[in-house]
């Protein structure tokens, strides 16, 4: 596996190409690593049906990373991304509270892809999918007529996240992902998630009964104001005091009630 390497040194500069894999010269000859289709399809390394078959069924629920150099492959890196502890409740709450769809869109394989929506209760998912991709399925589904959020943390969700009707990031999230956010969560728990929906449902609420009891108000002011039933002073006097009245409540503090 080493193959003589004894230090990072022995490599020239080191080249990253987003969401495909990294290149490099090692003792004269390119080294690459990444995907399956950076590898073979963009840099026609040769594998063979039988390789192939042996990856496949020593990976399982892995990612596959391929390395090849001079040509040739020499080795397979099976990453295995586990799911936050807190994944599979946030999703379920976040149906509780109104979101219709939670669809992942990842770079990983299709059969890890496919454990882990099971695994978390995710309804749809898109396993291999390049930044491009993200940003062309988000515009899809709005032009479908949905509202998209977008949760991302990563250079190569940037795309995705700019598309998106809304959009956050974690908060540990790459700098990028949090430059191209509409949001940043304070932390790094997917119940920021739900904390996130259930505030703005209040807000939104909040706003609706305002703009309501305002609506309502007012044009009982202008109804007894016509009718003669109070006086004009009284009139400016009531809607001044409700004016002052709704920017009170507005400034109370939101209290979240996780349901």
């Amino acid at each position: 596996m080493r193959q003589g390497i004894d230090h990072a040194e022995e490599h020239a500069e080191v080249n990253y190409i987003v969401a495909h894999g990294i290149s490099t010269t090692l003792n004269g000859e390119r080294a690459i690593i990444g995907s399956r289709h950076f590898v073979c399809e963009d840099e026609g390394i040769v594998i063979t049906p039988e390789q192939q078959r042996t990856i496949d069924e020593q990976s399982g629920a892995c990612s596959v990373v391929y390395l090849a150099i001079g040509e040739k492959p020499v080795a397979t890196l099976c990453i295995s991304d586990l799911p936050r502890t807190e994944a599979k409740e946030a999703i379920r709450m976040l149906k509780d509270v109104g979101i219709e769809n939670v669809v992942m869109l990842t770079g990983d394989s299709e059969k890890a892809a496919e454990i882990i929506s099971a695994q978390l209760g995710i309804d749809k998912y898109y396993a291999q999918v390049l930044p491009e991709d993200k940003h062309s399925m988000i515009e899809h589904m709005k032009l479908s007529g949905r509202r998209v959020i977008m949760v991302g943390d990563g250079i190569n969700d940037a795309p995705a996240l700019a598309a998106a009707n809304v959009s956050a990031a974690m908060s540990d999230a790459s700098d990028i992902a949090k430059e191209t956010a509409d949001i940043t969560l304070r932390g790094a728990d997917l119940m920021e998630l739900v904390r996130l929906r259930i505030l703005s449902q209040q807000l939104m609420k909040r706003i609706n009964d305002n703009y309501r009891f305002i609506v309502v108000f007012n044009s009982a002011l202008l109804i007894s104001g016509l009718a003669g039933l109070i006086s004009p002073s009284l009139s400016a006097f009531l809607h001044n005091a409700s004016t002052m009245g709704i920017c009170a409540k507005s400034m109370r503090k939101l209290k979240l009630k996780e349901k």
